[in-house]
């Protein structure tokens, strides 16, 4: 099954209330969820080797559940592409293509699977032209980065424990980072 399939076989009714109850931060944005369905619903989708998995985790860090999104090649290149990889980048049309996997169809709902997919493919942005900028200046970042001087990427880094003292600065909610 296909997400396109998925998609078609739902309503935006039905899918929006799972979304609250998995993400109920998430209602400020309700309506950039919709439109991006109603977009879904009407958009063709582009054959790809790749297959949606969606699975329970638990964070290593601090042993909070979360579900993981990701893309697995059904046929790897390379050693790479044996990996899951992360698909928020990844056009819509590419994601309605997607197969998803037997065993996520299995631990989850239709409508869970949407949600968790509309959650994902929206992570960067409601709009895919913003999503592609934004992939576009991260690779812009990689490709600065890549041609600096040692000295140059040594002046750029930051520590972990910085970054996240950054983090924390004025900031109660991210105390425990």
């Amino acid at each position: 099954m296909t997400l396109q399939q998925l998609v078609q076989c739902n309503s935006w009714l039905s899918i929006s209330a799972i979304l609250l109850e998995i993400y109920p931060d998430e209602e400020k944005s309700l309506e950039g969820y919709e439109t991006v369905f109603e977009k879904l619903l009407m958009m063709a989708s582009e054959e790809t080797d790749m297959t949606i998995v969606i699975k329970a985790v638990k964070d290593a860090f601090d042993e909070e559940e979360y579900v993981d999104v990701s893309g697995k090649y059904n046929h790897p290149q390379n050693e790479e592409q044996s990996f899951s990889q992360a698909i928020e980048f990844t056009s819509w049309k590419k994601w309605l293509g997607m197969d998803i996997c037997k065993e996520s169809l299995k631990d989850f709902s239709e409508l869970e699977i949407l949600a968790h997919c509309l959650y994902e493919m929206t992570f960067v942005g409601f709009e895919e032209k913003g999503i592609q900028k934004e992939l576009n200046d991260l690779e812009k970042t990689v490709e600065d980065y890549e041609t600096m001087t040692e000295e140059e990427k040594q002046k750029n880094r930051i520590s972990l424990e910085d970054l996240l003292d950054e983090l924390n600065e004025g900031d109660p909610e991210n105390e425990h980072l």
